[in-house]
């Protein structure tokens, strides 16, 4: 399947791009950096800006499908202008890709558009799954946006897959490379009351799931991308501790990360427990269910 792909270089793009190579896809990655621009073994680059109408809009449809990872990070500190830009960055982006898919072509064309269980607000103990309501917080608001851009490609004929990201563990990046510093300088622990759900994927886990998926057609809507066992904050500490061999008991205060983060603190302070249901219905098996097992594979 030839497959193109906008935020591809990234901390996920790029390990997901090495296992769809691995499985005999070809994969062309839109990049806005000229001096990627070229081939390698299963792979292309094509210059472009997603938030910006162009030329790789045509390209799109040379192609078997989308998988659409840009958008601008949440991990930061949300001024009203960074706001702005990380629901532009997901509404621009998504709105030219679909306007690039091709209309009813012969073949069904699959359009992938990362989400997040952030798209369910804040939850306390409660479950959520896929057709579970949504929340109305800043993040919730903006996930709903992005999946409403992405379900137009629906009017064109496409499946469409909403894959919605638990916080992704991996090597070089991510929730990970922020946390791993403090704790090797013995600044590790709970944040705030310890006691916020804390759902998470295993990035191993993550690029399987998007292989199940490409190979279940029958699969479109909502589909969470988390373990199946979330655990609350200061279990999750407790086992990076284990497996660093470091202390894990200095909590950060949550006043402290409000007065740090901002807004962006409620989603580090509050957090949801979410379950994927679908891909569970469907016999999915995951490899990295356990913290601790995720955790010992990553940093081994």
């Amino acid at each position: 399947m030839k497959i193109f792909i906008t935020g591809g270089t990234g901390f996920v793009g790029s390990r997901l791009i090495g296992r769809l190579i691995q499985e005999g896809h070809e994969v062309t990655i839109l990049t806005r950096k000229p001096r990627q621009s070229g081939e390698r073994s299963g792979i292309s680059f094509l210059q472009g800006d997603p938030t910006e109408r162009g030329n790789w809009q045509e390209a799109v449809k040379k192609h078997h499908g989308v998988i659409n990872l840009a958008g601008a990070s949440i991990f930061n500190k949300w001024t009203e202008e960074y706001k702005k830009a990380i629901l532009e960055s997901r509404i621009k982006t998504t709105h030219n890709i679909v306007e690039g898919i091709p209309s009813h072509s012969e073949k069904q064309f699959h359009f992938f558009s990362a989400s997040a269980v952030g798209y369910y607000g804040f939850c306390g103990d409660e479950k959520r799954v896929e057709n579970s309501p949504p929340g109305d917080d800043f993040l919730a608001s903006v996930t709903q946006e992005w999946e409403r851009e992405a379900l137009k490609a629906r009017e064109k004929g496409a499946r469409v897959v909403l894959t919605r990201f638990g916080i992704v563990l991996g090597e070089k990046g991510g929730a990970l490379g922020q946390m791993i510093p403090l704790f090797k300088k013995f600044l590790g622990g709970p944040i705030g009351s310890g006691k916020q759900w804390f759902s998470w994927i295993h990035i191993q886990d993550l690029c399987e799931a998007f292989l199940f998926l490409l190979n279940h057609p029958e699969i479109s809507g909502p589909v969470n991308i988390c373990s199946p066992n979330p655990v609350r904050n200061k279990e999750l500490a407790k086992s990076l501790g284990n497996v660093l061999k470091k202390p894990s008991f200095l909590p950060a205060p949550g006043f402290l990360v409000k007065s740090i983060l901002g807004e962006f603190g409620s989603i580090v302070l509050k957090g949801q427990k979410v379950i994927p249901q679908r891909l569970l219905d469907n016999q999915f098996r995951f490899q990295y269910e356990n913290i601790e097992e995720a955790l010992t594979d990553i940093l081994k």
